[in-house]
């Protein structure tokens, strides 16, 4: 979710649910040690519950940063070995550390040791040739003898060689069943289930079988669905009747953050999913693409939602 989930939609999603937990895109230790730390570990603090998801393989460093990240106020912190990116295979981390879980759990242990709060793992079930009944399982024992505090599983392969990025989230097969498999083996890891999770309604029916599940593109591209997670998940109301009252609801921090700076479009771009099926969803989209290429204020994003039905969304329905 690399330069999607910033603060800027993080603050938007936190509007749509109180109670799911929220990821901050993927930080290198390198940037969190030596880049502009103020910028990239800003939060606001209404986005609680958050969680800091670091990049990195070297154990001192991650304990380092995890260090930094606890210290400033999130309350997880996540180390990616899911990540297929060439830049990350590059820089020894994300995906390719399948290959080294006796390395990922010397990380995970300095971290542990360095921070009171969570430390987590996000992995994929396999990478290349590997076995995933074997490769998992390993790694899962790795992990866990560390004292990782959840393992979230991606449950397709990674393919390092032959596979972009984009494909590698979508042509590999998921095996929902292998994840299945790791928490039975495992009762005492909590075990969260990770890709192709396209709703609230996929997530409820996943929770039967694992202690958790993470939405990452359908949340992104059609961030309405997380107006069903309170009632449907938590037993607690929707924060909004409609994606219409929450994007309403947004204004005030759309305010706030331009007087800080930032255009208009850096804001605004994670809203364009916010309406599929509903009438007006495209003329929404094409008017708030203008913030692409002016100096317009929140009042566009006011007359855009002026064009969209402002019926309550299926998502809320989902909870019935």
């Amino acid at each position: 979710m690399m330069e999607w989930t910033d603060r800027h939609c993080r603050f938007f999603h936190r509007l749509l649910t109180r109670r799911a937990l929220l990821y901050s895109e993927m930080l290198t230790t390198g940037a969190v040690l030596n880049g502009d730390r103020a910028r990239l570990l800003r939060f606001d603090r209404d986005e609680h519950p958050l969680a800091l998801q670091l990049g990195g393989s070297e154990p001192r460093a991650l304990a380092d940063c995890a260090r930094i990240g606890a210290d400033v106020g999130f309350d997880e912190i996540n180390l990616n070995v899911g990540c297929p990116s060439d830049r990350v295979q590059d820089g020894r981390f994300g995906a390719c550390l399948m290959a080294e879980p006796a390395l990922v759990g010397d990380g995970v242990a300095a971290m542990k040791a360095a921070v009171s709060i969570p430390v987590t793992v996000k992995c994929r079930i396999a990478v290349d040739d590997q076995d995933p009944e074997a490769a998992l399982e390993l790694f899962a024992q790795a992990i866990e003898r560390a004292g990782a505090d959840a393992l979230i599983v991606h449950a397709r392969k990674a393919w390092l060689k032959g596979l972009s990025p984009k494909e590698n989230r979508e042509v590999p097969p998921l095996d929902y069943e292998r994840v299945y498999r790791l928490k039975a083996a495992h009762p005492r890891l909590t075990v969260v289930l990770n890709g192709g999770v396209g709703s609230v309604e996929d997530a409820r029916a996943h929770l039967a079988r694992v202690d958790g599940v993470m939405m990452g593109r359908a949340a992104y591209q059609e961030p309405w669905r997380l107006l069903a997670v309170d009632p449907a998940l938590f037993g607690e109301d929707a924060r909004f009747a409609s994606p219409n009252d929450a994007a309403a609801a947004f204004v005030p921090y759309i305010e706030r953050e331009l007087a800080a700076g930032p255009r208009l479009h850096a804001i605004t771009r994670h809203l364009h999913g916010l309406f599929r099926a509903v009438p007006g969803a495209r003329a929404f989209r094409r008017h708030l693409a203008g913030a692409a290429t002016s100096n317009a204020g929140p009042e566009l994003l006011l007359a855009a939602l002026s064009l969209v039905s402002d019926r309550p969304r299926e998502a809320v329905d989902v909870a019935a």
